[in-house]
């Protein structure tokens, strides 16, 4: 089974929710970090890093003197990472989604591809109860392009029984490439306006990609019922609710796991993963 951990905003607690369900199970499973601009769950979890990998994606390289300036390759791209101006063509390889779509409509053939790097993925295991596997992306300084490496990440899922994979926040493209294909997603938001206007959004994508998906609410106790009250209007689960505790984010400011922190936390975390098993499994009898 795969479950992604995700939100529609920064800051809402989701690698706190994948740090500490990755520590309270004994299962067979892999925890891949996928928030690959600013990767974290390391620093709760320490792995030992034992493997690295570059990332690298292709893009255009133009032959000028086989080139016709015909200005194919630019109309096809719809991002503008080339361009034909009179005689010279200008290539943008941060602007390059590695679509290929250029080199196919090329009719001189004057277009090939070459690799540019623009991040890492590294891997290792973690020293809890069944050296469960950690795996994270990391995108070079100056890259813009997340979903390759996320990937990337992601081809070491098929390995265990079960991955917990930390999704970058927000709702756009790196955000679908961790959720898609996945078996159920837990959306993580905080009860206040501002988490309620970034969950609906989210919500919205899970159901494009017809995934189900259930909500933790963090820092419970504060703001309004505004979460609650869509959850219900929605007939979606709120399956954790962790309450906003001066124990909590004591741990949190430590870099500590709630569940070793406050060891009760180990059977709630339990209860959300059977919750989210639960979830899944009926919608494969369905």
């Amino acid at each position: 089974m795969i479950i992604s951990i995700a939100s529609g905003k920064g800051g809402t607690g989701k690698t706190t929710v994948a740090t500490n369900l990755c520590a309270s199970l004994d299962t067979d499973l892999m925890l891949l970090d996928c928030d690959v601009e600013e990767p974290n769950a390391h620093l709760f979890l320490n792995p030992n890093f034992t493997g690295k990998e570059k990332v690298n994606a292709p893009v255009p390289k133009v032959d000028l003197s086989l080139c016709t300036y015909c200005k194919k390759c630019m109309n096809i791209c719809r991002f503008g990472a080339i361009a034909v101006a009179g005689k010279t063509v200008v290539t943008f390889p941060e602007l390059c989604h590695s679509c290929g779509g250029c080199t196919v409509v090329c009719p001189e053939k004057a277009i090939t591809e070459i690799d540019r790097f623009i991040g890492t993925v590294e891997t290792g295991s973690l020293n809890l109860p069944g050296s469960p596997s950690f795996g994270r992306g990391l995108m070079d300084i100056g890259q813009v392009m997340a979903p390759p490496v996320i990937r990337q990440v992601r081809k070491l899922e098929k390995e265990k029984e079960l991955t917990i994979i930390d999704a970058p926040p927000g709702t756009s493209c790196p955000v679908i490439a961790s959720m898609k294909g996945t078996d159920f997603v837990l959306l993580v938001t905080e009860p206040t306006p501002f988490g309620l206007h970034d969950l609906t959004l989210a919500v919205e994508a899970v159901k494009l990609l017809g995934i189900p998906c259930g909500i933790v609410i963090n820092r419970a106790g504060i703001g309004n019922d505004g979460v609650k009250i869509y959850a219900r209007n929605e007939n979606i689960p709120i399956l954790l609710e962790i309450p906003f505790d001066k124990d909590i984010a004591s741990a949190y400011s430590k870099g500590e796991l709630l569940v070793q922190a406050l060891p009760e936390y180990k059977e709630i975390f339990k209860g959300l993963y059977t919750s989210i098993e639960a979830i899944v499994n009926r919608k494969g009898d369905a």
